[in-house]
């Protein structure tokens, strides 16, 4: 049997793993083309609520129309007058409709508008 190799020639020893990490745990990870932005400082309500309004004024101009025209609109429905209540509770609904809009559109202009 001198062509059958030994059984110690057939085992491959087993080889240790790297001695380096291949991986800092405490670092973020390094990828090549991506330089991650500061943090931006958080905003209070009010900073933000003003950014906001500036971005898109029509919306917080929809928003307190609809809550007059709601308001009025229960005034009127508690005095007994039924058609002014009615005509309040439609133009609530424009209200309504033209805030829906007023926010597609300023979805869409920020969309558009290029990141600075």
């Amino acid at each position: 049997m001198a062509g059958t190799p030994a059984v110690s020639e057939q085992i491959s020893p087993v080889k240790s793993p790297p001695a380096f990490v291949p991986f800092d745990f405490s670092q973020p990870p390094a990828i090549e083309g991506f330089n991650p932005l500061p943090k931006a400082k958080d905003e209070t309500f009010k900073e933000k609520f003003m950014r906001k309004t500036k971005e898109n004024p029509f919306v917080p101009i929809g928003c307190l129309a609809t809550a007059g025209a709601l308001l009025y609109g229960l005034r009127a429905f508690n005095q007994g007058k039924t058609r002014q209540s009615q005509l309040s509770m439609r133009g609530r609904i424009f209200a309504q409709g033209f805030t829906v809009v007023a926010l597609i559109f300023g979805v869409f202009t920020s969309a558009r508008k290029p990141k600075q």
